[in-house]
């Protein structure tokens, strides 16, 4: 391998090295999940892949994204999407970032709410809708509503993306802070 060529090992190894100087808590998987975004692929393909030169494009696209993350822009929000509770959620600037310590609130409503006849639960500020969905998909008996106060994290939380999850009624979406009985039918959507 000459110096000039650029494989998917070559490109993880120097970009995990050079977000570690940008404070980036986790340098290599940050490395990973963009260039496996830019790739199209898993992230474990990665690694079946180190070898493999990356062409000039992926290169590139590759380059703007590593650069705007070692400006601090959260990887989610780079590509557009976040693991949570073990789903594939839409996240745009609209809204916060799901994070990993607040599955554990997941796992403690659960728990709660396992052997409640009908329970009924209210997700205020919903953002990407993180939260209301794994409750769903674990609490199927129960009535669920999530609401948020800001359309644009409305319009992320109710992204196709659910469809995969659950079924179309399954949770009821508002705009109306606090307000159970007013879904998403009400937004005219």
């Amino acid at each position: 391998m000459t110096d000039d060529v650029w494989t998917v090992g070559r490109l993880l190894t120097w970009t995990a090295d050079w977000l570690g100087t940008k404070g980036s808590d986790s340098p290599r998987l940050d490395a990973e999940v963009l260039l496996a975004h830019v790739r199209g692929c898993p992230r474990i393909m990665l690694y079946t892949a180190f070898d493999t030169p990356v062409t000039d494009a992926d290169r590139a696209r590759f380059r703007e994204l590593v650069k705007r993350r070692g400006e601090g822009e959260p990887v989610a929000y780079l590509v557009g999407s976040r693991e949570f509770f073990s789903l594939a959620f839409a996240v745009t600037p609209a809204v916060l970032v799901p994070r990993p310590e607040t599955e554990g609130l997941v796992v403690r409503a659960i728990d709660l709410c396992r052997d409640a006849a009908a329970p009924r639960i209210v997700d205020v500020g919903t953002g990407s809708g993180a939260i209301a969905v794994a409750l769903a998909k674990h609490l199927p008996h129960a009535g669920l509503t999530a609401t948020d106060i800001s359309a644009a994290a409305l319009a992320v939380a109710v992204s196709p993306a659910w469809g995969r999850c659950l079924a179309p009624t399954a949770s009821n979406f508002s705009n109306a802070t606090c307000s159970p009985t007013r879904g998403l039918e009400d937004r005219g959507t």
